[in-house]
């Protein structure tokens, strides 16, 4: 029996995962859930599960659940995140939504734990600072991300020495197919309509312009020790072949299912077994047809950006992902358009200091400076 810690339990990752014990009870115990203010369903999620600890870090938030819970341990504040570090708890499961994700991603590793990680800006942000992380702490990490697991299994199939090229796929979001003139009349409801997955708010939205796969990209360069030229990206409507690997002899492996996270999140919480699932199998008679295509960077600009942001390193890769979370937020609020956010991202990358970023001091300065960057920037016309 796994004693689980799920960070973000009230988020799309987070429900998904407590999904995934509630039908491996028998391997599973919710030990920790953590979330940010969502009280009300996670006071359903305590009912269900009973964990020994919860973590809200939102005060006022915890003080309803303390309420209602009297006799449970629960913190709030920065303290949620040394619950990732807790030595009854076995695989911490990393759902928290943006940058936050750093922190327990860098105190459960320090502490050795496994992580199942589908917070890829953490990665992104941290990769310094992580690396060191992992080599110290003795931690380790399995990917929930599809596109990083769809990686992760695919190169079991070979030698690290042989790898050509890693391929990573993408749906494309809700606007693939839209002409590019009418991407600057999108509106954020319009945005958050995925054609495949359903996700949270911010997510989808960087489905849609890409965000999330140059920070995929970055991800992946830091977590299977590749690069910038090994490293590409189709675009597959279908989203049933999750990501491949090409090896030197020509042969490329793929990992495929149907869209569905729990796979995933079960595959990481369960590895190197591979249990029943009660998602539901893929059906290739079913299967109209598989296309990839080329994605167009002037649709996209988002990915040329992640790769200059990849192959420079030091601030880029937190100014793109920081900038990112801001020009989506200022997008939401009705400040900028859908076309405008790749500028206000490419903005706060052009301005930001460049510096190594090997400490957590380092990485919140500019973790902040980005951000007011991107706050500041004003769109041409």
């Amino acid at each position: 029996m796994k004693n689980v810690a799920v960070f973000g339990s009230t988020g799309s990752i987070g429900r998904q995962t407590l999904s995934v014990c509630a039908n491996n009870t028998d391997k599973f115990s919710v030990y920790t859930i953590v979330l940010g203010s969502n009280y009300k369903e996670s006071i359903e999620q305590i009912k269900q599960f009973s964990p020994k600890n919860v973590g809200v870090y939102d005060r006022e938030a915890a003080e309803k659940i303390k309420s209602v819970f009297p006799g449970l341990n629960v913190v709030s504040g920065d303290e949620v995140w040394d619950l990732a570090a807790d030595s009854r708890v076995d695989t911490v499961v990393n759902g928290v939504s943006g940058f936050s994700g750093v922190f327990p991603l860098i105190k459960a590793i320090n502490a050795g734990k496994t992580v199942a990680l589908a917070n890829k800006e953490s990665v992104v942000c941290a990769g310094e600072i992580f690396k060191n992380a992992l080599a110290s702490g003795g931690g380790r990490i399995l990917p929930v991300d599809s596109e990083q697991s769809a990686i992760f299994q695919a190169l079991s199939a070979g030698r690290r020495s042989d790898v050509k090229r890693l391929i990573l796929t993408a749906s494309g979001g809700a606007f693939r197919d839209l002409p590019i003139e009418k991407l600057a009349d999108v509106t954020p409801e319009m945005a958050m309509k995925h054609p495949t997955w359903n996700m949270g708010r911010k997510i989808t939205i960087d489905s849609a312009t890409l965000f999330n796969k140059g920070l995929e990209v970055m991800e992946a360069a830091f977590l299977f020790d590749s690069d910038a030229e090994h490293i590409s990206v189709l675009i597959h409507p279908q989203s049933i072949v999750h990501s491949m690997v090409e090896y030197n002899d020509g042969s490329v492996i793929a990992q495929l299912s149907v869209p569905d996270m729990r796979l995933a999140i079960q595959y990481a919480m369960t590895y190197p077994e591979r249990n029943a699932s009660p998602v539901e199998p893929l059906d290739f008679a079913k299967i109209a047809g598989l296309s990839f295509r080329e994605p167009d960077f002037d649709r996209w600009p988002a990915l040329p950006m992640a790769y200059t942001a990849l192959k420079t390193g030091g601030s880029q890769p937190v100014a793109y992902n920081s900038g990112n979370e801001i020009a989506v937020d200022r997008f939401v609020r009705g400040e900028l358009k859908f076309t405008d956010i790749p500028g206000c991202v490419e903005y706060a990358m052009n301005k930001i200091e460049m510096i190594r970023i090997s400490d957590m001091d380092t990485l919140l300065y500019i973790d902040s400076e980005a951000r007011r960057l991107a706050s500041e920037y004003i769109p041409k016309g």
